[in-house]
């Protein structure tokens, strides 16, 4: 029988102060650091509002990471702790030990007050709390440390819950006493105009990461886009689902995609750029790329056409000379000449890691003009080519190019067109002999380590790529 470990005396006498109330907030002063974490805790659970405020008011740490209490309290909870702070901000109102200077709304693990609580309580602090990457402060503020509220904006319903109505009114009512800051914002079916109400209440330097998931015409579009040129520090670009290219005529398109990329231009530490089925930029990827004045990391490109004019611009512009990720998903080429896509795999030989070429439609002559490239590119360790129209022999040539790339670590290739019947469904019985065969072939030139044939997940066994499975070998 597991004998429970009975409460310290620090613990009792915790939960003492919280049955009584003003015991609890006279004593405030003398309270232990390490109580006080488990203690707030235990009174925005059970909704102890006036201790909440004066726990606020005598915080002896930096910064209150509430976000994952807020599914445990209530909206009265919620407002009791910007009631504390009030009284720190407009009345100077506070305890001699007090060090809070951010109130943090930022995403954290569901469990972190509890492990935060318990390693506090016991006077000890496990892996889990003493590796945890710091927060930053924000860099848009140069220096000066006004009282900060740290939050992740996801706008993904039609209207914002009543805890996000309530912060945004205590802001706007504390304008000048505060500073919120933004580091990412989701954008998922609002309307614009509410959009634009948050937008001008946030400090667009902050902002890191955007994703933009919104069936927008190209007006609405329109309205964005100097709000994206502000966004001086993003890193990390998503657009989706963007088919805006209806309603307007050839000239206005043109204006807006002008207008937009030229946004771009003011992006100088942008490292991560997605675009999922943004009709909008196809024939115009040039105009974007050149707009990019430092390298990306990460180019990801999805559910798109790729023009003549698009793909010859793909090598041309210093701003995927050094990428680490190159991703062509779903992508239907209009041409056949695949030469520039091999020109940029030679450029960025010496920096690529993973390289994505999936349904992409790419022939075997096509392939073949790939291939003295991609055997140049040393650092890959993940290279995705599912989905493409290519032979045995074709597959044979790749893998023997890729005799030299010692660092892969993660293989994913289409099933021959041999092994396939008139609807384009995989023979497993035709399969399996020629699978065997690419793996001979194979480990005459190196020894792989995870390496998939056919279509993911895999219809004998389910078997994913991100499965530790040695090879996928099933008939």
């Amino acid at each position: 029988m597991r004998v429970r470990t009975p409460p310290r005396l620090l613990e009792l006498a915790g939960r003492s102060l919280l049955r009584n109330q003003a015991l609890a907030i006279s004593a405030l002063e003398e309270l232990p650091t390490e109580l006080f974490p488990p203690l707030f805790m235990e009174a925005f659970s059970r909704r102890r509002c006036e201790v909440l405020k004066l726990m606020v008011q005598a915080w002896p740490f930096r910064r209150l990471p509430l976000r994952p209490l807020i599914k445990m309290g209530c909206l009265e909870t919620f407002q009791a702790v910007l009631g504390g702070l009030d009284a720190l901000l407009t009345q100077g109102v506070r305890l001699r030990r007090w060090k809070l200077q951010v109130l943090d709304l930022q995403d954290v693990s569901e469990n972190f007050w509890m492990v935060w609580s318990e390693s506090m309580a016991h006077g000890c602090f496990p892996n889990a709390m003493r590796n945890r990457k710091p927060v930053q402060d924000c860099p848009s503020m140069r220096g000066q440390q006004p009282f900060t509220v740290f939050i992740d904006l996801w706008l993904q319903t039609r209207t914002l819950d009543e805890y996000l109505t309530c912060l945004l009114l205590w802001v706007k009512q504390r304008e000048g006493l505060l500073h919120l800051c933004c580091k990412k914002l989701r954008i998922l079916g609002m309307p614009f105009h509410n959009i634009r109400s948050i937008l001008k209440m946030v400090n667009l330097d902050c902002i890191q990461e955007v994703e933009v998931n919104c069936t927008w015409i190209l007006p609405i579009l329109a309205q964005f886009t100097p709000y994206l040129g502000q966004m001086r520090n993003l890193h990390k670009l998503i657009l989706c689902h963007m088919d805006v290219s209806r309603y307007v005529s050839a000239e206005q398109k043109k204006q807006i995609v002008t207008q937009f990329t030229s946004q771009f231009l003011k992006l100088h530490y942008l490292q991560k750029l997605y675009m999922n089925s943004v009709s909008f930029l196809e024939g115009h990827l040039d105009q974007l790329l050149r707009c990019l004045k430092n390298p990306l990391r990460a180019f990801i490109f999805c559910h798109a056409y790729l023009a003549d004019r698009d793909m010859e611009c793909l090598s041309q512009y210093p701003s995927l000379s050094q990428l680490k990720e190159l991703h062509l998903i779903h992508i239907l080429m209009w041409t056949t000449n695949l030469e520039p896509l091999g020109a940029l795999l030679e450029k960025v030989a010496a920096t690529l890691e993973f390289l994505t070429l999936k349904d992409c439609h790419i022939r075997d002559s096509q392939l073949r003009v790939l291939l003295p490239a991609l055997s140049h590119c040393s650092q890959l360790t993940t290279f995705y080519f599912g989905g493409n129209e290519t032979s045995t022999d074709a597959l044979k040539d790749l893998l023997h190019h890729t005799g030299g790339l010692s660092k892969l670590g993660l293989e994913l290739y289409p099933a021959p067109l041999e092994s396939l019947d008139n609807r384009g469904h995989v023979n497993w019985e035709i399969l399996a002999p020629i699978r065997a065969e690419l793996m001979r072939t194979l480990r005459e030139v190196r020894q792989p380590k995870r390496i998939f044939f056919g279509p993911v997940p895999c219809p004998s066994c389910g078997s994913w790529p991100s499965e530790k499975v040695d090879f996928h070998l099933c008939s």
